[in-house]
């Protein structure tokens, strides 16, 4: 990897192709996700020792939920098996670690270890790991403004104080800077309702390589590419 690559501070990566990986290799769906689950964690350490700040990755979808049950049934057991991972990992390696989306769909083992996970992590000082689960963008900017509209009953909040910054204080990830890479695996070009406020400026880029086979170095290849774009905020060169 060349030295002189510039590190984007935040990349955000919807983690696509389990289940056709898995398929393509003559497995269960579910065996993709177990495989998936696995290289957050390997991309987690490798992303933090190449100098990017934060991540953010699209676990579970506010849509995912209309999979076939026993594909839902397993993620979500897959996902408490996670937690208890993802606080190992943390500790060996400082990593703060926040959950955004509604959590309270989610059955109550599970929002007890998010918020145990949190609560032991936020001290951390290494990479700041972001986990999306029963997340949508339009769903949050939802719950966003029916936080704003009950502060502005209580007059917490006024009509003028509203802008740019104000939203961004009242969505999931407040206090997060914006992702300045999204990477999409598995060929599919879209974002799926995925950090659609906060994904304004950001840098695309998209690799047909499936989430279970993104390796160190096809993230090198994405960090590559960003460098090569030419980034401007309102027709102004980033310097």
């Amino acid at each position: 990897m060349s030295e002189e690559l510039k590190m984007p501070r935040h990349v955000a990566i919807i983690l696509d192709g389990n289940g056709r990986w898995a398929r393509a290799k003559g497995m269960p769906r579910n065996y993709g996700h177990v495989q998936g689950a696995k290289n957050v964690e390997t991309i987690c350490e490798e992303a933090y020792r190449m100098g990017i700040q934060y991540l953010t990755v699209y676990a579970f979808s506010t849509e995912n939920w209309n999979r076939p049950q026993d594909e839902v049934d397993a993620l979500m057991k897959l996902l408490r098996n996670y937690m208890k991972t993802c606080l190992k990992t943390a500790e060996k390696n400082r990593m703060c670690v926040r959950v955004i989306g509604e959590k309270s769909r989610l059955d109550e083992d599970i929002r007890t270890r998010i918020e145990e996970l949190e609560a032991a992590t936020k001290e951390n000082d290494g990479l700041h790991f972001t986990i999306a689960i029963n997340y949508g963008g339009r769903d949050e900017m939802v719950r966003a403004m029916r936080r704003m509209a009950g502060e502005l009953r209580e007059g917490k909040l006024t009509e003028e104080q509203i802008n740019e910054a104000c939203i961004s204080d009242h969505l999931d990830t407040a206090g997060l800077p914006e992702p300045d890479l999204l990477i999409r695996t598995c060929n599919e070009q879209r974002i799926s309702n995925f950090l659609l406020w906060q994904l304004a400026y950001t840098e695309f880029y998209f690799t047909p390589v499936a989430w279970p086979d993104f390796t160190k170095e096809e993230l090198i290849k994405a960090v590559e590419a960003y460098n090569h774009r030419d980034r401007r905020y309102g027709a102004l060169k980033e310097e």
